[in-house]
């Protein structure tokens, strides 16, 4: 069974992004980039053009061409986003990769850097001065290629000799990565009319107006931050209110403050935020916050936990923000951006339904409880098919599922991607007669869409399903642990013939080391409680062990890697099949 969407639409307004960017008020605010205490920089539209106009001028002076594509390689803000713009002036097509931070694993980065870079053979590889030279080994720098330090266009004047705006809405407008277990491999190609009628959907769910204002953390090498709060604010003329994530991790608190102080309207986040703003900010600080200006904050990018949800709205009871406000969705690069969304109406919450435990993990099925005292696991749903997209939830033997069976997750639309960017290799493993086979794992019930995660992370425990996030949930709630720093994972057990569950946490102070017998043991017993179901191991390590992907999250299988390394007593029987997984 699929579902999809039936809502009549019209087409996208404009042929090209540059198009749309041409229309755009000259006079109006576009992007407002903070930067720490009385540090706000404010750009029109007209004054981002010409920025963007010095950035081609000075990639044509380097021979880049139509076609080309070209590698950017900047901290977040306005001259990084001039030069996207400016390469996208020529024609060429760019790919903004993330910047190395201290959040980020170095051996990670320099390797999916090394593989990215190569895959995408560009013309040009652009850096700012700052770029650390350590690093510039590992940027696979082809025959034909070249290094550019960009210009800090602040001053921009003539620009003049510029070839005319490209106008093909079927060329590519740009490339953006889609994360993978080995980094960040996997390029997805768009061309602006897909890009344009994916907006032009999503614009029209969230019913957005002229009187919109976007805030952003969200960095611009993935499609919720480069989609929604880069190219939906250019298309539709939006203001943009933006910082840095490396910013936002350290003060938290500056996101709601910013809301607050320029009346934005929407932003879009991953989960974790809305747990990180509950426990991260402090509860003196909260009242300060005016959040009533807010439409939707959309909930993206990873399963939507109803207990972060929760958490956020208990945390700020006085500050404006209605149930409503807290929205949902489910995008993917390979998708530009968004499947489906919740209904944004100033009055309507996502749908939840409260499953029988024993028959999810047993039958795997979502069974809704008749009892509503029952206790069960509760999921919020990441809405309905965006008009021109459909869903579908499939068996490993490849037949569609009935509403609440659970299976992989299968989307077509009318802005799926084509294939990854020279990697047909994996393409053909993802694409299956027009519909995109996402590796994560979920169910229908009434045409709303509830995605439990990624299909290659689930514990399989004696024929039950385990959902790490269930056990990395429980483990987090031990006030030691440091929130969202645990990891799950199913290791092969020959003995047993099944696998079992071992866990990864940071701890987070490192004093608290001297302690881990009692909190192992207080986590096995609410690991065994919740789920019914023991931990093999528990290892306890200091701050900041577990690996970090580049969007900020633990890399599953670079922290499982690391874990084995440091304790080989874990590594499965080469002889197991560790890998057969079952739906």
């Amino acid at each position: 069974m699929s579902i999809s969407s039936s809502k009549p639409t019209d087409g996208p307004r404009f042929q090209t992004l540059l198009q749309a960017l041409a229309a755009a008020p000259p006079e109006r605010p576009f992007v407002t980039m903070w930067a720490g205490e009385d540090q706000l920089s404010t750009v029109t539209f007209g004054e981002f053009t010409k920025l963007a106009q010095t950035q081609a001028q000075l990639f044509a002076s380097k021979g880049l061409r139509a076609r080309d594509t070209v590698i950017i390689i900047m901290p977040q803000g306005i001259v990084q986003m001039a030069a996207f713009v400016g390469a996208m002036m020529l024609g060429a097509v760019p790919a903004i990769l993330a910047y190395p931070n201290f959040k980020v694993d170095p051996a990670k980065y320099r390797f999916g850097l090394a593989g990215v870079s190569a895959n995408l053979k560009a013309k040009l590889i652009v850096l700012d001065s700052a770029f650390p030279e350590d690093v510039l080994s590992h940027v696979k720098v082809g025959e034909g290629s070249q290094l550019v330090r960009s210009v800090d266009s602040a001053g921009a004047g003539a620009t003049s000799g510029l070839p005319p705006v490209p106008c093909d809405p079927h060329a590519l407008a740009f490339i953006q990565h889609s994360a993978g277990t080995t980094g960040l491999q996997k390029g997805v190609a768009l061309s602006h009319s897909a890009v344009l009628t994916q907006l032009h959907h999503l614009t029209g769910a969230l019913h957005v107006t002229q009187s919109d204002r976007v805030y952003s953390w969200l960095p611009l090498y993935h499609d919720m931050g480069l989609i929604a709060c880069f190219m939906l604010p250019l298309a539709y003329h939006l203001p943009v209110v933006m910082q840095s994530p490396t910013d936002w991790v350290i003060q938290p608190g500056t996101m709601l403050q910013l809301i607050s102080d320029h009346q934005c309207t929407l932003a879009w986040v991953p989960n974790f935020t809305l747990q990180f703003l509950a426990r991260r900010v402090h509860e003196d600080d909260r009242p300060e916050f005016e959040l009533s200006s807010l439409r939707a904050i959309v909930n993206c990018s990873e399963p939507v936990r109803a207990q972060s949800m929760d958490e956020f709205l208990a945390a700020y009871p006085v500050n404006g923000v209605g149930a409503h406000v807290l929205q949902s969705s489910y995008g993917m690069a390979e998708n530009v951006f968004a499947i489906t969304q919740s209904i944004v109406d100033g009055k309507t919450s996502p749908q939840r339904v409260t499953v029988d435990p024993d028959r999810l993990r047993q039958e795997h099925v979502a069974a809704p409880l008749i009892d509503p005292g029952a206790n069960g696991f509760s999921f919020v749903s990441s809405g309905r098919c965006l008009p021109g997209n459909e869903v579908r939830v499939v068996a490993e033997a490849g037949h569609d599922l009935a509403d609440g069976h659970i299976g992989e997750i299968y989307i077509r639309s009318d802005s799926l991607f084509d294939g990854y960017y020279n990697r047909p290799d994996l393409t053909e493993k993802v694409l299956l007669n027009g519909w995109y086979k996402t590796g994560d794992l979920g169910f229908q019930l009434e045409g709303e869409l509830y995605v439990i995660g990624r299909k290659k992370d689930l514990i399989i425990v004696a024929g039950k399903n385990i959902y790490p996030q269930d056990v990395e949930e429980i483990v987090c709630a031990h006030p030691s642990i440091h929130d969202g720093r645990a990891v799950a994972m199913g290791v092969y057990n020959p003995d047993l013939g099944t696998e079992d569950i071992v866990v990864v946490a940071e701890v987070d102070k490192e004093e608290q080391l001297a302690d881990s017998l009692n909190i192992e043991r207080a986590v096995r017993n609410a690991i065994v409680a919740e789920l019914g179901v023991a931990a093999r191991a528990v290892y306890l390590k200091p701050p900041r062990w577990i690996v970090k992907s580049t969007a900020g999250k633990p890399a599953r299988s670079t922290t499982r890697d690391k874990l084995m390394a440091e304790h080989p007593e874990l590594a499965p029987d080469p002889a197991g099949d560790a890998g057969s997984k079952s739906t």
